[in-house]
């Protein structure tokens, strides 16, 4: 009886010591002191007061990380936070800290709080691996939900692959990731530069975790980040996107200038479908290929992942008479082939509209040669274009305004009539004779 009795209270209190309430959440904090939490990393300051946990900024030192001692896969965790303006800070979820990374580096999903005008509070970054996954810019109406020098209230669901964020009871992310289904939970306090003031400080309150008998929360029409391979979950299904590569097939695909799909040149491979290196060998150039289908207007997204030196390409908006002729959203090793320094102001470098405008991005949004980058077109109704490049948009136009016909009257495609303008288009992938790979090809028509 007396062990059965240990069992319950085991069973019945969590963590911390505290009971856990008729619908099953747990309090992570008891208001009290740190119980059930340590620190990692950095040597930021971290106390009690008033019944919040207060951090503080200190100089000269990385990352703080003041982490539960327990891990947890499936949960939905709740938390409000209030930070100093000009703070930078986030919540870390199934996150882990081992020896053998990095000398104990924590590193794993974080939720952001970004009290900056980038407003990117609720997105979904990768600590200390790879970096931003749901940046603030695919749903800005989420960052927005954020309210300076008062409490906000945090939700953070993991079911699963599915990872979904709220601020404020404002959807703000949706991720579907596998990379690590379980890890602790940390509260950041991040390190601040030489010439910054210590001193700020961030405060949490009403931590709470429940991780049974978890309901999903109603679907959000947000836009989904899927990093599952060739993948559509149940939510991108609802929205309307479908696979135009099954990851291990050439269905749906032909070669640009004839009804089947190249004999040599074009092979698929460890869920991609890539296009082989024909320079010690010419004959052995595919060439260029499409989809049967075609499309009017769509958001298209595809990863690529280049080899040194490799250029490439992802074509659209083409034309009747030379199949191989239309826009193009430039794929390039910037820094190592030539083509990057030819065209104009950098108008050929990677997620550039080929020749025509260029890209303007920042180092730590592509990811380098041998990993894979998430490209994504969108060409509305309207006939308004945007590139994207891993989340971030680099790139919006018109097509057929005064400024698009300016910028193709001083192109390489100033004789070819109505270039780019054709109503309804097959995608292209391009064969520039280098080795590329491509998957999670997926589109989604746009009325």
């Amino acid at each position: 009886m007396k062990n059965v009795f240990l069992a319950l209270l085991i069973t019945v209190f969590g963590l911390t010591g505290q009971a856990a309430s008729p619908d099953g959440w747990v309090n992570l904090f008891n208001g009290k002191n740190l119980t059930g939490w340590k620190q990692l990393n950095g040597k930021a300051k971290y106390e009690v007061i008033n019944g919040e946990i207060v951090g503080t900024t200190v100089a000269d030192t990385p990352n703080s990380f003041l982490t539960t001692e327990k891990n947890y896969g499936d949960f939905v965790l709740e938390l409000e936070l209030k930070v100093d303006e000009g703070m930078n800070s986030g919540i870390q979820f199934r996150s882990e800290s081992k020896p053998d990374y990095d000398n104990g580096r924590v590193h794993g999903y974080q939720c952001e709080v970004d009290p900056s005008s980038r407003a990117w509070s609720g997105g979904i970054y990768d600590e200390a691996r790879r970096g931003w996954l749901y940046p603030g810019s695919l749903n800005p109406a989420g960052g927005l939900a954020f309210k300076h020098n008062d409490w906000n209230k945090y939700r953070i669901e993991c079911i699963g692959n599915s990872i979904r964020t709220w601020l404020n009871d404002v959807p703000a992310a949706w991720l579907i990731d596998d990379m690590t289904p379980v890890g602790f939970i940390c509260l950041q306090v991040h390190a601040i530069g030489k010439d910054e003031q210590p001193g700020k400080q961030i405060r949490w309150r009403n931590i709470r975790i429940k991780t049974d008998h978890i309901i999903p929360a109603p679907a959000a029409d947000i836009f989904v980040v899927n990093l599952l391979p060739n993948n559509i979950s149940p939510e991108e299904k609802r929205q309307g996107w479908k696979l135009l590569f099954d990851g291990k097939t050439t269905n749906g695909w032909r070669s640009a200038t004839s009804d089947k799909f190249p004999d040599y040149g074009w092979k698929v491979s460890d869920g991609a479908l890539e296009v082989l290196s024909a320079h010690a060998d010419s004959s052995k150039h595919g060439g260029d290929i499409q989809t049967i289908e075609k499309f009017k207007a769509f958001d298209l997204q595809f990863e690529f992942c280049l080899t040194e030196g490799a250029n490439s390409g992802v074509k659209y908006g083409l034309g009747k008479n030379d199949p191989s002729i239309g826009l193009e959203y430039q794929i390039l090793d910037d820094d190592k082939h030539a083509d990057s320094d030819k065209g104009a102001v950098g108008n050929r470098k990677m997620a550039s509209l080929y020749d025509l405008i260029p890209s303007e991005k920042e180092k730590r949004f592509v990811n380098p040669v041998g990993q894979w980058n998430r490209g994504r077109i969108v060409v509305y109704p309207d006939n308004r274009v945007e590139h994207w490049l891993n989340g971030i948009k680099l790139i919006s136009y018109k097509r057929g305004d005064n400024i698009y016909r300016a910028l193709v009257a001083r192109s390489k495609y100033a004789g070819f009539k109505d270039f780019g303008m054709a109503d309804e288009t097959p995608i292209l992938l391009q064969d520039h004779m280098d080795n590329v790979k491509f998957r999670s090809i997926k589109i989604k028509t746009l009325e």
